[in-house]
């Protein structure tokens, strides 16, 4: 990542000032504290919640992770599709004996009917589940921001003609980089979230490992939403009112996989009602 931007504070007021200011109205909706992911705890969270922010620090299984997801993707999942140019030259050089052909063939009809059905699967959760990629460093705090509102935009009002109420109609038809590039270049978004990094109790610092993402339930699913993965990631069923609940039983694997560190932090963004 080129472009670095100072990160957010993971801090309700910083957040709410953050989305009030970009265009949702404050009578609508809020991020507040969830201070313990134990049944008795998530009771205290207003409802309904829209959507879960979740700050963790990264290690290096992160980073192989991101890899290994990037990796799967320029292959379409597809593992035997990338065996199919030497079988074809065994075939040319008649290695492999001419009944096997019709094998190779149907082998080289299921490799593009699976890549087509990959294709089409992402494009169809592309439409359905509102995700950019993050290509600005520090940008997880905006980037999960984004997430939450724009998969909760049925649910919410935003200003007409604020920030957020343009730049959802400009980006709903762009793909995740796409969108991802779009941000990058946004002076106005790179103004706002310079003045919320600013508000934060504790002192800047662009040197930080720790990073945000979203969870939000879409068409009775679970996704968590993370700008360094090349699409969202589904964690099963949820639905609107155990939102909450399925992304703290996530977020507790991911902090039990990490026992040695205190960085973890989670807020929910709920509805006013």
């Amino acid at each position: 990542m080129g472009k670095r931007w100072i990160p957010l504070e993971a801090n309700p007021d910083v957040m709410n000032q953050f989305m009030w200011g970009l265009g949702v109205a404050e009578g609508e909706a809020q991020f507040c504290d969830v201070y313990g992911l134990d049944d008795e705890l998530l009771a205290m969270v207003p409802q309904p919640v829209l959507a879960v922010l979740f700050l963790y620090p990264l290690t290096s299984l992160d980073d192989d992770e991101e890899e290994s997801g990037a990796a799967a993707t320029s292959t379409a999942g597809d593992k035997d599709c990338t065996i199919t140019v030497l079988e074809i030259l065994l075939v040319e050089s008649t290695i492999v004996e001419f009944a096997e052909l019709d094998v190779l063939v149907l082998r080289l009809h299921q490799c593009a009917f699976n890549l087509l059905l990959t294709i089409q699967n992402t494009w169809d959760l592309s439409k359905r589940v509102y995700f950019t990629k993050q290509t600005v460093g520090n940008a997880c705090g905006t980037v999960g921001v984004i997430h939450a509102i724009g998969n909760a935009a049925s649910k919410l009002k935003l200003v007409e003609g604020s920030y957020f109420d343009r730049f959802y109609k400009q980006t709903v038809d762009m793909d995740p980089v796409q969108r991802a590039a779009f941000l990058e270049e946004d002076d106005e978004m790179e103004d706002a979230h310079s003045v919320a990094a600013s508000a934060g109790d504790t002192d800047a610092n662009v040197e930080v490992n720790e990073h945000f993402v979203c969870f939000s339930c879409v068409d009775g699913e679970l996704y968590e939403l993370d700008g360094r993965k090349s699409q969202p990631i589904c964690h099963g069923p949820s639905s609107p009112d155990t939102l909450l609940q399925d992304a703290a039983k996530v977020i507790k694997a991911r902090i039990a996989s990490n026992p040695d560190s205190m960085n973890f932090n989670v807020m929910a963004l709920s509805k006013v009602v």
